[in-house]
């Protein structure tokens, strides 16, 4: 898959980050500016949650882990004074264990939570915190209108089989199980967010930076367009106007926060 688009993404940055701060304001940790906190961001992409943590924490040491070096080109660009490093979550080690493991709208790209989310909770120290939030919307007409358009020509022959490669979230008591047996407290809520999109190709422009790009990246420069065009007309009908001429893009997210003993 080519590299993400920092300029892309960042278009709808205080969507993107809003959910980001709701996670953040669950997590109580660290007194002051932080000085003494070792804090990872995870899944960091151009630095908007990261800028949350250290806002937060100008003391801390924070260091924020990607994998595209485009986001952590753009995440260091927006934060000089921030450590960034390429990383790949799905094999995440640390030689020492951090205060707060945060990770805003990227384990979804990871396989196998069952095994992920416990290993990730191994990188946090007593009394640290686990805190994720992760888009929980496969169900969404956003996401299976992808689907049902890569199956039609002419980009069946192309797209056969294609999907996101992205993990199907588990229900909430799952994330419970795997946690609390090394935690003192488990936070686990799914929260649907409403976005007033301004139109239907808005809705396309929010997914070609993530969700559309394993669908669009293998195309030609023509089936492409033709894709994105076939996407929008899609979403023209999945989210009707409102009462103001905006379209209302449901976009539910699962969350959690835990605390080790």
């Amino acid at each position: 898959m080519a590299d993400w688009n920092p300029a892309l993404y960042t278009r709808f940055e205080d969507e993107r980050t809003r959910p980001a701060r709701d996670l953040f304001a669950r997590c109580r940790i660290g007194e002051g500016g932080g000085a003494g906190l070792r804090i990872a961001d995870l899944g960091c992409g151009p630095g908007n949650s990261t800028a949350l943590l250290v806002e937060r924490f100008p003391q801390a040491e924070v260091i924020g882990f990607d994998t595209s070096e485009a986001m952590l080109a753009a995440a260091r660009e927006r934060l000089p004074g921030a450590r960034f490093e390429r990383a790949d979550i799905g094999a995440f080690v640390t030689d020492e264990p951090f205060d707060l493991v945060f990770s805003n709208a990227a384990l979804q790209w990871v396989l196998g939570h069952e095994r992920l989310i416990p290993a990730l909770f191994a990188a946090v120290r007593p009394d640290g915190l686990l805190a994720a939030q992760i888009p929980d919307n496969l169900a969404e007409a956003s996401q299976t209108a992808m689907r049902d358009i890569a199956a039609e020509e002419p980009f069946a022959a192309t797209l056969s089989g294609m999907d996101e490669a992205r993990e199907a979230i588990a229900p909430r008591e799952a994330y419970y199980d795997w946690l609390v047996g090394e935690a003192s407290e488990v936070d686990v809520w799914t929260t649907v967010y409403n976005h007033p999109m301004e139109s239907a190709q808005a809705i396309t422009d929010w997914f070609t930076s993530t969700g559309l790009k394993p669908f669009l990246d293998p195309l030609d420069e023509g089936d492409r367009a033709r894709f994105s065009a076939r996407y929008t007309e899609a979403m023209e009908t999945a989210y009707p106007p409102r009462a103001d001429g905006r379209r209302l893009l449901a976009f539910p997210r699962l969350f959690f926060v835990a605390r080790r003993r």
